[in-house]
């Protein structure tokens, strides 16, 4: 039996097993490895073992073998959407849930829709039709995983904007991870099967750099092997809790607390922790002291925990460091992440150097300290 047939198999195992809708992601290190061409071949594998699947959403990129392989296989239309005096389509959820397939393909699960659709974005789609009891094949590429967010942005200098939340991907019943080596993947580019030929010269110097690749692939081969051993461990040791709880503390720092609440999340992802994002609101840190923008910035920071998934805790105080380890003796936690710029901030807001203070006061006890720069 080929690699391609097994795992049709095991998705179809999976179908017929629950009654609620299934998911499968494939990842890729970047576009070009052949995730939708992968799908398509399942999807024909499925069909032949009598499933009812349909494409509801499919991009070629008009690259020939992957519009070769859409033949054959039933697509349902996509709506029509009329934006800025433009036709454009997207796909048609309610469409799909009406006709109720058994499965349905969905590509680019990261896409941002065309203002007007149903949903903002794709990943909202896919999970009302989840929730509707039909099955779903994606796909992505690493970078659009959110909490990777900032460490693809140190390799590839790109802060990617189309983004999935975490928990859109801990909720796949199967993540595949569709592997090729550099030199196959760039000689596809070379070959024009990802881009054009006009665009081919300015991927290999920005994106489709070796060393720019060698780490998304790394990335990418990690994050899969993050999800089966969290699905095994699930499944297996569905009683058993690797870890004690995760606690990242942020500040009024924008970027410096991005980073804290994604590495917070991907901790916790990779020992099955609960996590808590804290944030220690002195008088001159307070919502109403500080000006309009630090708000937004807030505000924004606060969302990104409860998409990623964890729980956000605000407390009062004046003295930061024992705020944070009164919580932390309170909530079981075994791991703190904190963040320090180079710049003085911390002192600035913290009045004194907070970090050393957490170093002193931790000292004794079995709490880690992580320190994000």
């Amino acid at each position: 039996m080929s690699e391609q047939s097994a795992s049709a198999e095991r998705f179809l195992n999976l179908i017929q097993h629950s009654k609620r809708g299934k998911f499968k992601i494939y990842i890729g290190m970047s576009a070009g490895v052949g995730k939708s061409y992968r799908m398509l071949q399942e999807a024909h594998q499925l069909l032949k073992n009598n499933v009812d699947v349909w494409i509801g959403y499919i991009e070629t990129h008009k690259r020939s073998e992957t519009e070769a392989l859409t033949t054959g296989l039933p697509v349902i239309p996509r709506k029509e959407i009329f934006y800025k005096g433009h036709r454009l389509e997207e796909m048609d959820i309610d469409a799909i849930i009406l006709k109720r397939p058994e499965l349905v393909i969905v590509d680019e699960l990261a896409h941002t829709n065309v203002p007007g659709s149903k949903y903002e974005k794709r990943w909202q789609d896919v999970e009302e039709i989840l929730n509707a009891g039909i099955n779903v094949i994606s796909a992505l590429n690493i970078q659009h995983i959110e909490s990777i967010n900032s460490e693809v942005s140190k390799i590839t200098g790109v802060e990617v904007q189309e983004r999935v939340p975490d928990r859109i991907i801990r909720m796949a019943d199967e993540v595949v991870n569709i592997d090729l080596t550099i030199d196959e993947l760039i000689e596809r580019l070379m070959q024009g099967k990802i881009y054009v030929p006009e665009k081919i010269q300015t991927a290999l110097t920005n994106f489709f750099k070796k060393d720019n690749l060698l780490q998304l692939r790394e990335l990418a081969l990690k994050e899969v092997t993050h999800q089966v051993e969290r699905k095994v461990d699930k499944e297996v040791f569905p009683q058993s809790k690797l870890s004690d709880n995760i606690l990242g503390c942020i500040s009024e720092n924008y970027k410096v607390s991005q980073k804290v609440i994604r590495k917070t999340a991907r901790y916790a992802g990779r020992f099955q922790a609960e996590w808590y994002i804290l944030y220690v609101e002195t008088p001159k840190s307070s919502m109403q002291s500080v000006d309009l923008a630090t708000q937004r910035h807030l505000i924004n920071n606060f969302q990104l925990v409860t998409e990623l998934g964890g729980t956000l805790q605000r407390l009062k105080g004046t003295n930061v460091s024992d705020e944070i380890v009164k919580f932390s003796g309170d909530h079981n936690v075994s791991v703190i992440i904190a963040g320090r710029s180079r710049a003085s901030w911390y002192t600035k807001v913290f009045k004194a150097d907070v970090i050393s203070r957490l170093q002193q006061k931790l000292k004794n006890t079995s709490i880690d300290l992580t320190i994000v720069s």
